[in-house]
């Protein structure tokens, strides 16, 4: 037990010796917006483009799913309220299904704040610049 406390100790003290040593403070962990890759939005597929488009003119969507509040699970796009995203699919040619592209909007249905796209279901997003 005495054993276990002087290696706790040791190891809270090499932390501390550490920080002042390179000089810098504890430093906040990157938030999911450092970390996203911006695209142009004329860099996307086409079927990004028109579903862009569909998304600022309020739709008609292909699937019923589009519009749907995107829950951000992964925590990969900025936090915020539950309802300010929304999930659109972006189509896949050749795919019978709704495939893996989406894009998910933040901020008013019609006049987002800001879009992201993902060619994964999610694994990465790319936020678009107009």
């Amino acid at each position: 037990m005495a054993q276990c406390i002087i290696v706790k100790k040791a190891l809270a003290v090499w932390c501390v010796a550490a920080l002042l040593v390179s000089g810098s403070a504890l430093v906040p962990a990157a938030t999911p917006t450092d970390a996203l890759a911006v695209t142009r939005l004329s860099g996307l597929p086409e079927q990004a483009m028109q579903t862009y488009a569909l998304i600022h003119r309020g739709g008609p969507f292909a699937s019923s799913k589009d519009g749907v509040v995107f829950g951000n699970r992964e925590r990969l796009l900025p936090s915020r309220t539950r309802g300010y995203y929304r999930e659109y699919t972006v189509p896949t040619p050749g795919l019978r299904h709704r495939g893996k592209k989406r894009m998910v909007c933040g901020g008013p249905p019609r006049v987002p704040d800001v879009c992201y796209y993902t060619a994964d279901h999610y694994a990465s997003f790319r936020r678009i610049e107009p």
